[in-house]
């Protein structure tokens, strides 16, 4: 009987340590600089767009409660830093057209400073509406990476095109982005999950074969309703070969090999565009994860193209060549 309590009271003592040492572990997660119950928030912006740290800055009116994210095109996509729902703000002359999203982890964040022009001008002709500040409707619940709004410059920010954004956990007062930022995910586009899409990627080829090429991609354009757009640096991206795609001749050769290998300088420095199948919007998709994008079309100004199927032909879901080739970035 002894012995019988001996172990009990040390099973006991065993499982209270397990599970102490488990929230101190949850906790220390949480509290990590950067993370919101662990994990990094997805960057509130598509493209390579650089930032300082300017939180806590004198402003005429207190502290700056976020980071100004600067020298963002007009109307780049904003998308959503975690899932939840969104809130439109409209009637505050410093903020401008503001946009809070109540994320599930209980942190808000607030979207300063969105656009309510018409063009680029600066007019402030728009208004804070729909397709012109924001891109879902007000009280939309909305997933991680979905487009949420577009960069402006309205309120005292006129005439500067960028994003002003602030993190309030547990709804409360703001504390520094700068971590959350540092930490987050850069995704390749915008997307709701579970809706439709397609891609353009323009990018230099660096290994082919075994079903796949791999891409490091300088833009990116989406459809439906996306531009091309500046990624971060040079991002690898390995796409998966469709059965029946149509490639550029320059290629063919090595994506026939039933090996990857890696090409050579001559072959690897022609740019080419990537256009992918339509397909779902998942997590993966969104990250560029290798084997998740699957490209039907390969082409690079002034080549020439190959069936690699018998059962090769222009995709409807495909946007169409001359929509696409020739057009400056941000077209």
């Amino acid at each position: 009987m002894t012995r019988h309590r001996t172990t009990a009271r040390g099973v006991s003592l065993l499982l209270s340590a397990l599970f102490c040492a488990a929230v101190v572990g949850s906790l220390h997660a949480a509290l990590k600089p950067g993370l919101v119950n662990g994990s990094p928030i997805v960057f509130p912006l598509i493209g390579d767009y650089a930032y300082g740290m300017n939180f806590g800055d004198p402003r005429v009116n207190g502290s700056h409660q976020g980071i100004d994210i600067e020298r963002v095109p007009w109307r780049t996509p904003v998308v959503a830093a975690e899932s939840g729902k969104v809130k439109w703000w409209t009637t505050s002359a410093r903020a401008g057209c503001m946009l809070y999203l109540y994320g599930k982890s209980g942190t808000t964040y607030l979207y300063i400073h969105l656009n309510n022009d018409l063009t680029e001008k600066s007019e402030d002709r728009g208004g804070c509406k729909l397709g012109v500040s924001y891109a879902v409707a007000d009280g939309a619940k909305v997933t991680a990476g979905e487009q949420i709004g577009y960069v402006g410059d309205s309120g005292d920010a006129e005439g500067n095109d960028h994003l002003h954004f602030e993190v309030h956990p547990n709804d409360g007062a703001a504390v520094n982005p700068y971590p959350y930022l540092n930490a987050a995910e850069r995704l390749l586009f915008p997307g709701r999950l579970g809706t439709t899409f397609s891609l353009g990627l323009r990018g230099t080829p660096v290994a082919a074969g075994a079903g796949s090429l791999e891409l490091l991609v300088t833009s990116v354009r989406w459809w439906p309703g996306g531009k091309w757009t500046p990624v971060v640096g040079e991002r690898g991206v390995t796409l998966s070969i469709a059965p029946d795609a149509v490639v550029d001749t320059s290629l063919a050769t090595a994506l026939a090999s039933p090996d990857r290998r890696v090409l050579q300088a001559r072959t690897g420095s022609q740019p080419v565009t990537a256009y992918t199948a339509k397909s779902e919007v998942t997590a993966a998709a969104l990250r560029g994860t290798p084997g998740e994008l699957v490209a039907a079309r390969i082409s690079r100004p002034g080549g020439t193209t190959v069936a690699t199927g018998p059962a090769a032909a222009e995709d409807s879901a495909l946007p169409a060549p001359a929509e696409t080739e020739g057009l400056r970035p941000g077209i």
